[in-house]
């Protein structure tokens, strides 16, 4: 016998207040819960599993509508169509269309806002705002970002992928970033015409081709004696932090970034927080007898909590100071940075210290997964010997 239909009438809808579920048939429920709200859901089964979708509040969907609607649920049912389904679908679809005005450039504005407080580095987001102006705006920032597409990416990349192959695998990944934003919040959808795995590295061809490998200019080991005889009468902070930085092998942010709080002279420690390293991990420094004498030296002339304080108030001595530096002594040959390399040459070469040793003096990460899992330790006693014996090394003409 066919399940009777229509057994529900509007004043039933209207009288019944205990909460449950009451069946007016074809799949249509009149739907009561425990807080006394009304509304109305149509119930099915679909792929041997239940399903419920809500068809709208009873104060707003009368009892016909709400038929009318289970209706248009058991067609899209018969046509092989999950009633849910289409209905995000068609919401979607909605969504795009109200988004149509959704310009690239928008997108990208709110998507580094959006990210602006995750990111350590506060000239990150201002890198990101500064590339994607620069290349992709003028080809596509001002369309909707439901438009772009293949060819209006290849457009940007194209002319700098052999010419400036960095910045533009920076920029392909920061317009992937971009669209995927866009894609979750519902801005467009499809796949993400800048992804490179399976797609764009099908037609570009692989950055190892083009892309020239260019190091930082280094000093040779054998001649940082004479080169740290000479820096030593240099007078100024960049001077004492060049030194520094130097003796310890670490980067340029780190050294003018130290603070007295990360140094213990009692112990002979630097401790740079994870926020300030490269790898994101702390990074704890052994230091010298040399490299404490220029801490100690530093705090007679303490100002603020910076080691190495800039000119102004409270502030850092800045990142161009060392690189200055360096000219003011004609040596615009070589780079700060290119003194871990000076380092790293002088340990490999000279020394007997493992490999291991070595790199976790630069705090380089492990690169092999299952060796990572297993070097729990960071060889501090043992890079606290490399590291003496690199000071006496670089100090050998005082």
């Amino acid at each position: 016998m066919p399940r009777a239909a229509n057994r529900l009438s509007p004043l039933t809808v209207t009288k019944t207040t205990k909460p449950g579920l009451y069946a007016d048939g074809g799949g249509l429920y009149l739907q009561i819960t425990s807080a006394g709200v009304k509304s109305w859901l149509f119930r099915y089964m679909r792929a041997g599993k239940a399903r419920g979708m809500g068809l709208g509040p009873t104060h707003t969907i009368g009892l016909a509508d709400a038929r009318a609607r289970a209706l248009n649920c058991r067609r899209l049912l018969i046509d092989g169509t999950d009633p849910i389904d289409a209905r995000d679908a068609e919401r979607a679809a909605q969504r795009l269309d109200e988004a149509a005005g959704m310009t690239f450039k928008q997108c990208s504005e709110k998507y580094i806002e959006a990210h602006r407080a995750g990111w350590k580095n506060a000239k990150h987001a201002d890198q990101w705002t500064n590339t994607l102006t620069t290349y992709a705006d003028p080809v596509f920032g001002s369309k909707a970002v439901s438009a772009i597409d293949t060819t209006l990416v290849m457009k940007v990349l194209e002319p700098i992928w052999t010419t400036k192959t960095e910045t533009a695998s920076r920029l392909r990944g920061r317009i992937e970033s971009v669209l995927d934003w866009a894609t979750v919040r519902g801005y467009r959808s499809g796949e993400n015409p800048a992804r490179l795995k399976g797609h764009l590295d099908t037609l570009l061809p692989k950055r190892s081709r083009v892309q020239k490998v260019k190091h930082h200019p280094a000093l040779p080991y054998a001649d940082l004696p004479k080169f740290m005889k000479t820096l030593q009468s240099q007078e100024g902070i960049a001077a004492r932090a060049l030194e520094f930085l130097i003796l310890t092998g670490t980067r340029t942010n780190e050294v003018i970034g130290a603070t007295w709080q990360e140094v213990d002279l009692n112990e002979g420690v630097w401790t740079v927080p994870a926020e300030r390293m490269k790898m994101g991990k702390e990074h704890r420094v052994p230091l010298s007898a040399r490299a404490v004498a220029l801490a100690k030296a530093q705090e007679d002339v303490k100002r603020g909590d910076y080691v190495f304080p800039g000119a102004r108030d409270k502030k850092p001595l800045s990142n161009m100071a060392m690189l200055q530096l360096l000219e003011r002594m004609k040596r615009d040959d070589i780079t700060v940075h290119g003194f871990r390399s000076t380092f790293r040459d002088w340990a490999g070469e000279t020394t007997n210290y493992p490999r291991e040793v070595c790199e976790a003096a630069l705090a380089h990460g492990i690169k092999d997964k299952a060796e990572a899992a297993y070097a729990r330790g960071d060889l501090f006693e043992k890079r606290r010997a490399l590291m003496q014996d690199w000071a006496t090394y670089a100090n050998a003409l005082l």
